[in-house]
C-alpha cells in the first residue's frame, strides 16, 4: 500500500471543497456498500455508524484530517475518544490493537485519497488539459492491473476515465497528471505510444466492475460535483486561515451546529491549541524553538452554533456565520498580562501557560455565564472546569466575521479575582 501521507497532509482548496460537500448529508449505515459510487460525492458515511451524533463526531474528526492535514495519529486519538464517549460497539476491528489500527487507517486513507482525487479532478478540468496521464502509486506490492496502466496517455474525455480514474480500490494511491500536448505528457511520466490493454473495459462478474477495479470503485471521485467543487474552492480567499471554516455556513443549521460542537470536542484540537500557543511564543516545554516559529496567525476554534449566535447576538448584534478564533498576538498578550505565576498569585489567580489553551474548546462548548465586555464589541464568557473558573474575552470583528480571543484568565473556585481588563 502506498504511503501517501507526505502528499495528502498538504490540503488544497479543491480537496477541502470536495470533502466538505459530503458534510451536507451524514448518512447512517450498517455496511460499507449501503451507498455506492457517485453517491459518495455528496454524502459522508462510516460503515456501522448509525447514530447521528456519532456520525457528526466522526465527520468532524475526518474534517480535521482532510482540511488541516493533522495526520493519522491525531485522527486515531480522536477516534478512540469518540468511540468511548458515544459507547460505540460492534464496529469492525474492535477489540484488538491491530483491528483498531486497520479500521482507523481505512477511514482515514479512504477519505484522504478520495477527497484528494476529487479535488485534483476539478483542477484538471479547470486547467483545460487535453491529455490525462495515469501514474501508478509506486506501491511496494502493486496491483498488477494498476501497474499496467502506468504511463497511459488518453484524451481527457476518453471513457476510460469515467471508471478508471483513481483511486480504484481500497488504499489505491494512483494519481492522474495533466498535459496540454503529447510532448508535455512525456514530461510528466506518460508514454503517448502506449496502448490500452486489450479488454480493459470487460466486466469482472465477481465485482460487477471492469477488471482491476475494486467493487464499488468503478467511478471517478468528484466527477459528479465538479462545478460545485470549483465554485466552493473560490470562496477560500485567505489561505490558510479560511480553510478552517469555509463552506460550513452553507450547511443546514442543525448539521453545522453538530459539526461545530463535535470539532470542539476533539482531543487533537486541544493538543493543537497547546502547540499553536508554544509556536506563537517561540518555545516548546519552556525552551526556545530554533528556526521559524509560526506562520499561521489565526487559529479557528469552530463556528458559533445557532444558540450561540442568538445569545451572543443579543449583546453584539449580527454574528451569523462567525467563528471563534485565537491569534498569535493574543497569545503573546496573555503571557504578558497573565503569564507570570507570582503576579497571578497576588491577584488570587493562576498563571496561563501554553497547556491551558486546551481549556478554550471546553469553555466554548458550554459556557455557564455570558455577559457584555467592558469595552464595545466584546463579550466575556466563563465556565467552571475541573475546580477552576475559566474566563475569556472575545472581540467581534465584523469585516472577517469572527470573534477573536483578546485575553483569558483562571482562578480556583471560591477565589475572588480582581476586576479584569485586557
Amino acid at each position: 500500500m502506498v504511503n501517501a501521507a507526505g502528499v495528502l497532509r498538504q490540503p488544497f482548496k479543491e480537496q477541502v471543497a470536495a470533502y466538505r460537500l459530503r458534510l451536507g448529508e451524514l448518512v447512517p449505515t450498517a455496511r460499507w456498500d449501503d451507498i455506492e459510487r457517485e453517491a459518495h460525492d455528496r454524502a459522508f458515511m462510516v460503515a456501522g455508524a448509525a447514530k447521528a451524533d456519532l456520525l457528526a463526531d466522526l465527520a468532524a474528526a475526518v474534517d480535521r484530517a482532510v482540511t488541516e492535514g493533522t495526520g493519522i495519529e491525531a485522527f486515531r486519538k480522536d477516534f478512540r475518544a469518540i468511540v468511548e464517549r458515544r459507547g460505540w460497539h460492534g464496529w469492525t476491528g474492535e477489540g484488538t490493537a491491530a483491528g483498531e489500527a486497520w479500521r482507523t487507517r481505512t477511514i482515514y486513507k479512504t477519505n484522504m485519497l478520495t477527497s484528494y482525487a476529487a479535488g485534483r479532478h476539478a483542477q484538471l478540468r479547470a486547467g483545460g488539459f487535453d491529455f490525462w496521464v495515469y501514474r501508478h502509486s509506486g506501491a511496494e506490492h502493486p496491483r498488477l492491473d494498476h501497474l499496467s496502466w502506468n504511463g497511459l496517455v488518453l484524451e481527457a474525455d476518453h471513457p476510460f476515465w469515467a471508471q478508471h480514474y483513481p483511486p480504484n480500490g481500497w488504499g489505491c494511491g494512483c494519481k492522474v497528471r495533466g498535459a496540454h500536448s503529447r510532448r508535455g505528457a512525456r514530461r510528466v511520466g506518460g508514454d503517448p505510444d502506449k496502448a490500452l490493454p486489450e479488454g480493459w473495459d470487460a466486466i469482472d462478474p465477481k465485482t460487477g466492475a471492469p477488471k482491476g477495479l475494486g467493487k464499488g470503485w468503478d467511478y471517478a471521485p468528484g466527477a459528479s460535483v465538479q462545478a460545485e467543487i470549483r465554485a466552493s474552492a473560490e470562496k477560500v480567499v485567505r489561505w490558510p486561515y479560511e480553510i478552517g471554516k469555509a463552506y460550513m455556513t452553507s450547511l443546514p443549521p442543525a448539521q453545522a451546529d453538530a459539526l461545530s460542537q463535535a470539532y470542539r470536542r476533539l482531543p487533537s484540537l486541544a493538543d493543537d491549541l497547546r502547540r499553536y500557543a508554544e509556536r506563537a511564543l517561540g518555545e516548546r516545554n519552556g525552551a526556545p524553538i530554533a528556526g521559524p516559529v509560526l506562520q499561521e496567525k489565526t487559529r479557528t476554534l469552530g463556528l458559533l452554533t445557532s444558540d450561540q449566535q442568538t445569545e451572543v447576538g443579543a449583546i453584539l448584534g449580527d454574528v451569523a456565520g462567525f467563528d471563534f478564533v485565537m491569534t498569535s498576538p493574543a497569545v503573546e498578550h496573555i503571557r504578558a498580562r497573565h503569564g507570570d505565576p507570582e503576579t497571578e498569585r497576588r491577584r488570587g489567580q493562576i498563571a496561563i501557560g501554553p497547556a491551558d489553551y486546551r481549556l478554550l474548546p471546553l469553555l466554548l462548548a458550554g459556557w455557564d455565564e455570558l455577559k457584555a465586555g467592558e469595552e464595545p464589541e466584546r463579550i466575556q464568557v466563563s465556565r467552571t472546569i475541573g475546580g477552576e473558573r475559566v474566563h475569556a474575552i472575545f472581540e467581534r470583528r465584523a469585516n472577517r466575521r469572527l470573534l477573536a480571543l483578546i485575553t483569558m484568565w483562571r482562578v480556583k473556585v471560591g477565589g475572588a479575582p480582581r476586576s479584569q481588563r485586557p
